[in-house]
């Protein structure tokens, strides 16, 4: 029995939009050490809504670029740049409907910490030890030079849940 959308297979790449895809550019090689792949754009439709139809944006709205670039050599981010009427700079919040942040995978988080402090980024708060279900776990976030909000994650061990869900399998538990 099929549950859910057929044919899922896994994430191909989160897109976000940024105020200045060059100085985003730079954060996500430079400072996070993400490849650019690629640009494409602009794109416009001066005389169709097709924006708005195909993208939900502004029928005048202008994708003036967009960058792709892999980070850990598997998530791929679709970096754009739009100009728009009535376009809303402020950046949501996590509490915020459409909040929002990316959290980045690394092997040791103290030291990816020390680094992005090192490179002057904005840390919010220090690492925290998770518990329950994701014990094993430690997270922090930061920002992004344009306030997007990115998360730093680490359980080398594994988590409370894939220790659980193990020796469940193992003793052959149904609950």
């Amino acid at each position: 029995m099929n549950v859910g959308l057929p044919g899922l297979s896994g994430v191909d790449h989160i897109g976000f939009t940024v105020p200045d895809l060059e100085e985003a550019s730079r954060f996500l090689v430079d400072v996070l050490g993400c490849e650019y792949m690629y640009t494409l754009g602009p794109y416009r439709h001066d005389d169709s809504d097709w924006m708005a139809e195909h993208l939900n944006v502004h029928p005048r709205a202008v994708m003036r670029q967009l960058h792709f670039f892999r980070c850990g050599g598997q998530a791929i981010f679709e970096v754009f740049e739009y100009s728009a009427p009535e376009q809303n700079a402020t950046m949501p919040r996590n509490s915020d409907i459409g909040g929002h942040h990316v959290a980045l995978y690394v092997d040791d988080l103290d030291v990816a910490v020390a680094y992005l402090k090192d490179k002057g980024v904005t840390m919010l708060g220090d690492p925290t030890a998770s518990k329950g279900p994701s014990e094993g776990q430690r997270w922090v976030y930061f920002l992004s030079p344009w306030g997007m909000q990115f998360e730093l994650v680490s359980y080398p061990g594994g988590k409370a849940f894939d220790h659980r869900a193990k020796d469940t399998a193992t003793r052959g538990d149904s609950a």
